[in-house]
């Protein structure tokens, strides 16, 4: 009798459709991609986007730090029961930070920025934004991007092109940046740049 053939549960190909759309994104700074596979359950304030990204990311081994609102509501306990997840209070202690409230994102240098040695013991930012539309795109410049490309993403630090532009002066350390809504993912690695406008 020949053998059954492998069966991958839901969950297995939720992930997979998901790191792809993340893996996506960073090569490709900046375009929008979207979530085909979002948990129903994900503890607010976290999106549905955010929780998906969570269940792919994050494993029994990852340190996460979480913002004011998303530590104070049900995310802790469903990180750690989902995941495993070591919830940490220093954010330099953190691979990942999720950040529900990010118009008040906390300054990226106060997150690990990771080593000329070791600079990938940096952290990933998970901003979750609204919406990807706006008119206030900036103009993308950097690695995975052919010349330039727009991007917008609403609601954003106030001082948002000068976090990027003090994160890029630091590569190759530097945090990484992901920005999710409720069903699209975008990102923007360390080495990405907003070319400044003119006039």
């Amino acid at each position: 009798m020949p053998a059954a053939a492998p069966r991958h549960d839901a969950r297995h190909l939720a992930d997979t459709a998901t790191f792809r759309a993340v893996m996506d994104a960073m090569a490709r700074p900046g375009l929008v991609k979207p979530l085909t596979a979002v948990p129903p359950d994900a503890p607010a304030p976290l999106t549905a986007g955010a929780a998906a990204l969570a269940l792919c990311l994050i494993d029994f081994e990852t340190p996460v730090w979480l913002d004011e609102a998303a530590r104070a509501g049900a995310a802790p306990s469903w990180l750690r029961f989902e995941t495993g997840a070591r919830i940490v209070d220093d954010p330099k202690a953190a691979a990942f930070a999720f950040v529900s409230d990010a118009r008040n994102c906390p300054d990226f240098m106060s997150f690990a920025l990771g080593s000329a040695d070791y600079p990938d013991r940096s952290a990933t930012l998970i901003l979750q934004v609204e919406r990807f539309e706006g008119d206030d795109a900036r103009r993308l410049a950097g690695p995975g991007i052919a010349g330039t490309r727009l991007f917008s993403a609403s609601p954003l630090p106030d001082d948002f092109e000068t976090r990027i532009a003090a994160n890029q002066a630091c590569a190759p350390c530097g945090v990484d940046l992901i920005f999710v809504s409720s069903a699209a993912v975008a990102a923007l690695p360390r080495s990405t740049r907003i070319v400044p406008r003119s006039g």
